[in-house]
């Protein structure tokens, strides 16, 4: 694999019971890069970000992430299921943002954050909250950084869920729709933030309905449809002068 490839997933499959919600989904990511999946709700955006996290185990197909084959190792021409403990340690170099935050709602929004650095990479607390503090600045939160998620509003906590998901230090950060749960004028603090981001060099992967910040921010734009990677390519030639016909409906329905 090309030591500029952060994530390779080549013919990805799973199925919930006899419903396939990946179909051969295949996707490179390069390092420093930001792709947005788009497509209809169902087509298995959502799943396939659990796929390259671990949320969900894939049924075929393979996922790398920095050259490291995710969920499995491979003896011979076997792939065998890793542990929890090999899960968890794979995982901790995947950021995610959900949909719904997923903040704890009995801490602060620094405790949120601190959290993983402390009790996961073992991080001291002194260091943890030095941090924490100053990635909360980086998001425009330091003044709330003893404010529980329920004296937040929706912005501000996805706002702290991106600084606790860059809190463990990750080689990627994966968004599922980090807008949708927002009211509008809430929306572009959060893409602001994500934008910041992409900027810094992080490689992103972001499941998204704003076309507009795809077509501003991305380097590629995957389509997706019924679990296939209908169209793959440059975000200036997918979201402007679409291949795939199902592509062009889609955007010209979304149309924003």
């Amino acid at each position: 694999m090309s030591n500029d490839i952060l994530v390779k997933a080549v013919e990805v499959t799973k199925n919930f019971g006899s419903f396939r919600a990946l179909d051969a989904a295949s996707l490179e990511v390069k390092k420093g890069e930001v792709c947005c999946i788009i497509g209809p709700s169902g087509s298995g955006k959502s799943t396939f970000l659990r796929c390259i996290n671990l949320l969900e185990r894939m049924d075929g197909g393979a996922i790398w992430v920095n050259g490291e084959l995710i969920g499995y190792r491979r003896d011979g021409d076997h792939l065998h299921e890793i542990s929890d403990a090999e899960i968890s340690r794979q995982r901790r170099r995947i950021g995610m943002v959900f949909q719904r935050f997923n903040l704890f709602p009995h801490m602060t929004a620094l405790e949120n954050i601190i959290e993983g650095p402390v009790q996961v990479l073992n991080e001291p607390m002194a260091e943890a909250r030095d941090r924490a503090m100053a990635l909360l600045d980086r998001v425009g939160l330091a003044d709330k950084a003893g404010h529980y998620p329920s004296e937040l509003s929706g912005g501000q906590q996805q706002r702290v869920a991106i600084a606790r998901a860059l809190g463990m230090r990750p080689d990627l950060i994966l968004f599922d729709e980090p807008t949708s749960a927002l009211d509008p004028e809430l929306v572009q603090e959060v893409l602001d933030v994500m934008k910041d981001l992409a900027s810094s060099g992080m490689t992103m992967i972001v499941v998204t309905h704003e076309l507009g910040f795809a077509r501003n921010v991305a380097n590629t734009v995957a389509f997706m449809e019924a679990g296939k990677m209908e169209e793959v390519g440059p975000a200036s030639q997918v979201l402007s002068m679409p291949k795939s016909t199902r592509t062009a409906e889609f955007i010209k329905a979304v149309h924003n």
